[in-house]
């Protein structure tokens, strides 16, 4: 199972996850866009003095809009900026206590000055990327009083609607967004919705303006793009394609954790589990998360190392618990895991989210149970868009034998 995309609207993380990755994270999660499409002009005067998104340059930024904030917390400019390059880090490192960070810096200015147009916007963002879903809908929503016409609100709209499980809504948004704003942003969102409704085709080809659209000053973003493609052509079972745009990525933004999650995933589908295995060993020693936790688990399984495969179930399971809490995640990965079903649906049920994935996780666990109509009636919800993704594809297949038989 892929949790790449579902993380950060990257975007987000999901997200920003959806925004950014995600995350954001984001959405995607397969964040639904990059963070460079967050950032206005204002935004990128205010980081003037930053050369590039390279690792590097990432945390000399944050050094040095932390100065600026210290000797003032009412410098929206710091402010955003800070923000800005801490939802990348979050997405490069894996440490959601980054968001927490912006946000406070951001509420700082907030305090002094409620009506900080920049200062709010990327409030949106941070809590998109925390998957604080209303609160970025609603915050947007107050952005759009001030300036009704700013077509990133649409990108910020759409990935809450989309990671609520708010199709036609989100999809409206990104389609008013990339009208009034064609750009890499723009292009990676309307890419998602085209996965989503099963075109990979079309999805690979917007992924690839999005990418084309990415400055090379933004190599974070770069590295972000190329991932996606990636993500793309494996899904498409189109394994030299999905190997290149990978290390694509790596070579924008080497160690970006994108890149060599899906370099792993290449070797796994091509066979290789133990050079998959090493390179998410990698990852876990830089910056674990527990989706790269999860597919230790699987790839261990794979070569029946149970105890130890279990080993990193347990820490997933923790991880999402409590570290970085995802419920809709967490049941999937339960669901999907043959753990704690009956928690599976529980928590899936408790969600604000009726996103298709989450929907899957529960028909999962309804099947695994024996509850053969509510699992049908979950699965048929998760199907609505179209998607081609193949967990929900196989479980659909599995759940129909089931009900015919």
């Amino acid at each position: 199972m892929d949790f790449m995309r579902r993380s950060a609207i990257a975007l987000t993380l999901g997200a920003l996850g959806a925004v950014a990755a995600a995350t954001w994270s984001s959405v995607a999660t397969r964040r639904t866009g990059s963070v460079e499409g967050l950032r206005d002009r204002n935004t990128r005067r205010s980081a003037a003095r930053i050369s590039t998104t390279s690792r590097g340059d990432l945390d000399r930024t944050v050094a040095t809009m932390n100065e600026r904030l210290n000797r003032n917390p009412s410098d929206a400019a710091a402010a955003v900026a800070l923000a800005d390059a801490l939802l990348r880090q979050t997405r490069v490192t894996g440490n959601a206590g980054l968001a927490s960070r912006a946000e406070s810096a951001l509420k700082a200015v907030l305090a002094d000055e409620p009506i900080d147009y920049g200062a709010r916007r990327m409030l949106a963002a941070v809590y998109l990327s925390q998957h604080r879903f209303g609160d970025a809908i609603r915050e947007a929503d107050r952005c759009r009083t001030m300036r009704a016409r700013d077509a990133w609100l649409e990108g910020v709209l759409g990935d809450a609607h989309l990671e609520l499980g708010e199709y036609d809504a989100a999809f409206d948004a990104f389609d008013r967004m990339t009208a009034a704003r064609p750009d890499a942003a723009s292009y990676a969102r309307a890419s998602y919705a085209r996965e989503l409704q099963g075109d990979l085709a079309g999805a690979l080809r917007l992924m690839r303006m999005a990418a084309e659209a990415t400055p090379p000053q933004d190599p974070e973003s770069l590295a972000w793009h190329h991932a996606q493609l990636g993500h793309l052509y494996l899904e498409d079972g189109r394994i030299a394609e999905a190997r290149r745009e990978y290390q694509h990525a790596d070579y924008a933004f080497p160690g970006h954790p994108f890149a060599a999650e899906g370099l792993a995933r290449v070797d796994a589908a091509a066979g290789d589990v133990e050079s998959a295995l090493a390179r998410v060993q990698g990852i876990l020693a830089a910056s674990p998360t527990p989706s790269v936790l999860a597919l230790a688990g699987d790839l261990l399984a794979r070569l029946g190392r149970a105890d130890q495969a279990e080993r990193q179930y347990r820490l997933a399971e923790a991880a999402w618990r409590v570290d970085a809490p995802e419920p809709s995640r967490l049941a999937r990965f339960l669901a999907t895991h043959d753990r704690s079903l009956d928690d599976a649906i529980r928590l899936a049920d408790a969600s604000d989210r009726h996103d298709i994935f989450t929907d899957d996780a529960r028909a999962w666990a309804y099947f695994r149970r024996g509850d053969l109509p509510r699992a049908r009636d979950a699965i048929a919800h998760a199907l609505r868009t179209g998607s081609r993704d193949r967990d929900i594809r196989a479980h659909a297949a599995a759940i129909a034998r089931a009900v015919t038989k």
